[in-house]
């Protein structure tokens, strides 16, 4: 099989097993022992734990403990550590570092904002004049937002801030196809999660759409509104291989 541009491959992680570039790289192997060579390896993130290693090869920089720095050392994408404690002693050793620009990815598992590290940031020193942006993983009313903002922190949609930061629009527009993954394809997905954030793009721009998850729960409403060719179950770097080779029958 062979065609002029490539499928874009975009999933984010399966869980902490199985982190994003790598669910990419093993899309990127099945699709190829269907014939299909043209690809473009794009993981992404909702905005949690994983969105360093999404942006920073994009964007450049170093890496420091719990944080990296893109931009000269101006900007410090800060992922959150097990403890609101600790997370708010990252954000303040990334602006001991420098950073006049904090990043924050939400908690792994966070539906919404976490109150307890907007505080541990304000004990642990405060902004001290760093601007502060909170990724959050799912969209929320602005009431959630709050103890962010009384921090002066501004909470904004994690999935269309790693979109934009890889330049997604634009490799999807030059994509023959788009391939999505996450572990689960549910309600949340339709709520902010990058998955459906990139099928509802593929759906506006005319861009067949084809998922691989871990479990397939969007209800017969949800998978009208994420309109995805075809999706396939996998929980195995083999088993999602073996996806990838199947759904490039519909390519």
């Amino acid at each position: 099989m062979t065609q002029s541009m490539p499928v874009l491959i975009a999933p984010d992680a399966f869980g902490r097993a199985l982190r994003a570039p790598a669910v990419a790289s093993a899309i990127a192997r099945g699709l190829e022992r269907a014939g299909v060579v043209a690809v473009d390896l794009c993981p992404v993130s909702s905005g949690g734990a994983g969105t360093v290693e999404v942006l920073l090869p994009a964007l450049g920089g170093e890496t420091a403990d719990g944080f990296a720095l893109i931009e000269d050392g101006a900007t410090a994408i800060v992922e959150p550590a097990a403890s609101a404690a600790g997370t708010g002693e990252r954000v303040a050793a990334a602006i001991e570092a420098g950073a006049v620009v904090i990043v924050l990815a939400a908690a792994a598992a966070a539906t919404e904002p976490d109150a307890d590290a907007a505080r541990a940031v304000q004990r642990a020193g405060g902004l001290r004049g760093a601007s502060l942006v909170v990724l959050s993983q799912l969209r929320i009313p602005p009431a959630l937002s709050a103890p962010w903002t009384e921090l002066g922190a501004r909470v904004v949609a994690g999935a269309a801030f790693v979109l934009g930061a890889l330049s997604f629009d634009e490799r999807m527009r030059a994509a023959h196809a788009v391939i999505v993954g996450e572990a689960r394809l549910d309600a949340a997905t339709l709520r902010g999660g990058v998955a459906g954030e990139i099928a509802t793009r593929a759906r506006q721009s005319g861009v067949p759409c084809h998922a691989v998850v871990g479990t397939n729960l969007a209800d017969r409403f949800e998978a009208r509104i994420l309109d995805l060719q075809a999706i396939r179950e996998a929980t195995t770097l083999e088993a999602i291989e073996t996806a990838a080779e199947e759904l490039a029958a519909y390519l």
